[in-house]
This record gives C-alpha cells, sequence and structure tokens, in this order.
C-alpha cells in the first residue's frame, strides 16, 4: 500500500525531535553534526534564539492577512533586500521554486512589456536546479527531474555548463534572458568563474538580455559576501533568493531592477500565503543579522578554517575523496566513491551531509558553526571516509 505521505523521497531512517546550533538531535537524544542545515536553509542554526524571539513576537500578533492588505512586515523585508543588494523591488514568495517561477515569468512580461513578445527563449546551463514546478524543470532540462513529465514548457534552450563559447555562439538580440547559478548546488558545488560571469554579463549587456541569477541556495551570506554573484562586481536584472532568508521558516524573494520588473503591474502575479507576518518578521531579522559586516567576515575565516582542514582530509584518503571545492561554507567533496555511500557512512558517525551530481558530497553547515564544531565535523567525516577506504 501506498504510504500516507506519498513516497517521492527516499528517507534516511531518521528523525529529530529537536535542534540546537548546529546540532539535530533525535528523540533518545542523539545528538547529529549537522552540515547539511536543511539543505541551506538553517543558516543561523536550529533553534537560533533571535529568530524563535522575532517568530514567538509575530506569533502573537497576527499570522496572515492575505496581500489584498499592506503588510507592515513584508515591507521592512522589502526595504532590508532593497537597501542591501542591486534590486528596486521584491516580491515575497513562500520557497525557491516560486521565486523560479516568478523570475521566468518576469522575463516573458518584460519582453510583452516592450512589444515583443516573441523574444522568449532564455538560455540556462547543465546541471542547474531552478526547483521541480513545470517551469523550472523545463530551464534545467535533466533527464530524471523532466522523463514522464513532458510536454515540457518552450522556451529554453540547455548549454554545457561554464561553456563560453557555447554562449557567445547562441546569445543573440534575440535571447530574451540567461539563467544560471553563480555556484551550482545540486550541480556538485561547481562555482563559475568570476571572469565568467563576468562576461556573462557583458553579453547580456551587448545582446539587452536580461540576466537572472538563482542565488537561492548560494546566497544570505553562504559564500562569505551576502550573495555569491558579487565576488565578480557584477549585478543581476532579477534574482531568485530563499532557503537560508527564513533561516528554517519558508520563506523565498524575487529582487529585480525597475526597469526588468516594469511589466509586472498589478494584476500580474501573486500569492495567497507569500510575504505573510510571520515569515517576514523571521526574514527581516535574518537580514539584520547576516548584513553585518562582522558576521560575513567570521564566515570567511570558518570558511577557510574548514576548507584547510578539509584538504588534509583529501589527503589523508585519496581512494576516498577527488578534491575540495564551493566558496566560503558552500563547499563540496568531489568524491571517487558514490556520495549515497558517505552520507550513510556519516549517519553511523553521527554526522549529516547531502549528496550531489557530479559525485560530490555537500557541505553546508550553519553559518554559526563554531572552530570546535569545524575541527569535530571533520573527524567524523575522516571515521567516516574510513568505513569505505579500500
Amino acid at each position: 500500500m501506498i504510504p500516507h505521505v506519498l513516497p517521492t523521497y527516499n528517507r534516511a531512517d531518521l528523525a529529530f525531535e529537536r535542534g540546537e546550533g548546529t546540532w539535530a538531535i533525535t528523540a533518545d537524544g542523539t545528538r547529529y553534526l549537522d552540515l547539511g542545515a536543511g539543505i541551506a536553509v538553517n543558516a543561523l542554526g536550529h533553534a537560533n534564539p533571535d529568530l524563535v524571539a522575532a517568530l514567538t513576537e509575530q506569533a502573537g500578533k497576527i499570522w496572515h492577512v492575505s496581500n489584498l492588505y499592506h503588510i507592515p512586515q513584508q515591507e521592512k523585508l522589502a526595504d532590508l533586500l532593497v537597501e542591501n543588494t542591486f534590486a528596486d523591488t521584491a516580491f515575497i514568495t513562500n520557497s525557491g521554486t516560486e521565486a523560479a517561477e516568478l523570475a521566468i515569468k518576469m522575463v516573458r512580461k518584460y519582453w510583452d512589456h516592450k512589444g515583443d513578445p516573441d523574444r522568449h527563449e532564455i538560455l540556462t546551463f547543465e546541471g542547474a536546479f531552478h526547483g521541480r514546478s513545470t517551469g523550472a524543470i523545463a530551464a534545467s532540462g535533466a533527464e530524471k527531474m523532466v522523463k514522464g513529465f513532458g510536454p515540457l514548457m518552450p522556451g529554453f534552450r540547455h548549454l554545457p555548463w561554464g561553456d563560453m563559447e557555447a554562449l557567445k555562439a547562441a546569445i543573440t538580440n534575440r535571447t530574451a534572458a540567461v539563467m544560471l547559478e553563480p555556484v551550482q548546488g545540486e550541480g556538485g558545488i561547481r562555482p563559475l568563474p568570476d571572469a565568467d560571469l563576468r562576461l556573462i554579463r557583458a553579453l547580456c549587456d551587448q545582446t539587452g538580455a536580461l540576466l537572472v541569477l538563482d542565488e537561492v541556495q548560494s546566497g544570505m551570506g553562504r559564500t562569505g559576501k551576502l550573495f555569491a554573484h558579487e565576488y565578480a562586481g557584477i549585478a543581476p536584472d532579477i534574482m531568485m533568493v530563499a532557503k537560508g532568508i527564513g533561516g528554517g521558516f519558508p520563506l523565498g524573494a524575487v529582487l529585480a531592477t525597475e526597469q526588468a520588473a516594469a511589466g509586472m503591474v498589478a494584476g500580474t502575479h501573486g500569492s495567497t500565503y507569500g510575504g505573510n507576518p510571520l515569515a517576514c518578521a523571521v526574514g527581516a531579522r535574518v537580514m539584520e543579522i547576516v548584513t553585518q559586516p562582522e558576521f560575513l567576515s567570521e564566515v570567511n575565516r570558518k570558511a577557510g578554517l574548514f576548507r584547510q582542514k578539509l584538504e588534509g582530509l583529501v589527503a589523508a584518503h585519496p581512494e576516498v575523496f577527488e578534491l575540495v571545492r564551493g566558496q566560503g561554507l558552500m563547499l563540496g567533496l568531489k568524491c571517487k566513491v558514490a556520495p549515497a555511500d558517505l552520507v550513510r557512512a556519516g549517519y553511523a558517525e553521527q554526522v549529516l551531509t547531502v549528496a550531489a551530481a557530479d559525485n560530490t558530497l555537500r557541505l553546508l553547515p550553519p553559518l554559526t558553526i563554531s572552530d570546535a564544531e569545524i575541527s569535530e565535523a571533520v573527524a567524523r567525516l575522516d571515521r567516516a571516509a574510513g568505513r569505505l577506504d579500500v
């Protein structure tokens, strides 16, 4: 018989009752060092007291009113997003998938608004992950996501990841947009070089195409800057945000310039729950914390320490690991064994990690992880790898 919970996940035989910072704790008190953070969601750790306070205070006031009315908490979050980014405006969503859907709609509406509705092709890259909706899977084009769900939304062309020559050949003055992740997450923690991001921005400028960045996984301080594209010194026209922005509460956003959003007038998009007071109260507190220069400086310092120790781990297990890659605390261990085997070996050592494509193990700890926890994490990964050494 089919389970009451639709069986679309191969779930581990684990359940957690509570969390404390970097630790997820089962009902019997077993503590797991969480290097997955709910897939880069719990950016400030489990049960962060600042976020608990923000949520509790708002929960005692009002939870939901809908977007038929002004929502002060939503306006505060939008103000913080605009003040700290390239954007002129923001639409608050419940998830990254919803953000991707709006980003695609915004591109198409932009060209329709300019009187060129047939200009709708969006260029994307192999290995991309933009969510699980029909539009988002069409954007990625990966067989494992699209098989059985056709016919797919048209208007996407998929290019080899990181192939700038292919992009130069594909982009024209009929291209609507280029959409990509500055650091691929599901694709295997693959950062796009800064020079490539600058070239993509220049090609978009030359052809008039919009640049759409998906920073759902790489944003909110994950790479040591508020958003990963800042390293390249460029700015997108549209950007998707989610995961860490809510610190564990479902929340996302689409940020855009005034020009890119010009077609999105009243009635062109909506959300019943998006931008609700509970989510936005938490999101505003997250923004206040992660935008502090000292916070991002600490992320970079800890990232350097973690990476140094991971390089030693790779050297100690040459039959298991190939290399370390990534940026900030968005790190990947390229493996010579199946990453899923390492994930399972980690369970035995009470450490949580996340598998990804390109034979990569993702390490996405809370940005608040301590130096001692970094050392403990590497020790547990060392023991997990030892279980697989041949």
